[in-house]
């Protein structure tokens, strides 16, 4: 599967501001967006051009793009699903993003990160409602289990991401065991539990041109 392999810093820098994609490094002065907030390349320190209003739709579906993990084909099909659905497109976009099995592991503090559960989830490190996962992709539903599989529970990436997940707290929408290594999915995320810096509506808007 496709996907970019470059140095994440540069994201955060290019949208101006922290898509903590580096998990607990992010959260220390190592960040690279707390000495250079600026975008990167040789002109990023320097005038810029204010942007247009197709310019702020396209930034923020890269920053979207980029804080998931994902590219343009993969990203503009869950889009297209989103658009399908009953409600508010911009909301159910955002749903199924957050409903992704790499992103709950990450929501569930299996993992630092969105892009090491991307990888321990490739590596088969996952079950699903007792049967083993290693499609990040994969759309989960409420009522669903995940669970670090028996022989990975002494992975000490897995531990210390567990560690702090617990000082830092877990999202509303799931329910987590982590002396069993397990979550369950309780409900659908709700927009307001949602606290990424993402205006989803222009999403929509750039997409229906």
């Amino acid at each position: 599967m496709a996907r970019y392999l470059g140095p994440v810093c540069r994201l955060c820098r290019r949208e101006g501001m922290k898509l903590f994609l580096k998990g607990d490094r992010c959260y220390t002065d190592k960040c690279a967006i707390e000495k250079r907030s600026y975008p990167p390349g040789v002109h990023g320190s320097g005038f810029r051009q204010k942007q247009s209003e197709f310019g702020n739709q396209l930034r923020e579906k890269q920053k979207v793009k980029r804080i998931y993990g994902m590219l343009e084909k993969q990203f503009r099909r869950i889009f297209t699903e989103a658009a399908r659905r009953r409600g508010m497109t911009g909301e159910k976009l955002l749903q199924l993003l957050e409903s992704r099995l790499d992103n709950v592991v990450y929501r569930m503090g299996f993992a630092s990160s969105r892009n090491e559960a991307r990888q321990l989830v490739r590596h088969g490190h996952f079950q699903v409602n007792g049967h083993k996962a290693n499609v990040p992709s994969m759309q989960l539903k409420v009522n669903d289990e995940i669970a670090v599989r028996e022989r990975s529970r002494k992975i000490q990436q897995i531990k210390n991401a567990i560690e702090a997940a617990r000082r830092k707290g877990t999202s509303g929408w799931i329910e987590i065991d982590p002396d069993n290594f397990k979550g369950k999915i309780v409900a659908e995320p709700k927009r307001d539990e949602i606290t990424l810096p993402i205006q989803e509506q222009q999403i929509v808007e750039l997409y229906s041109r």
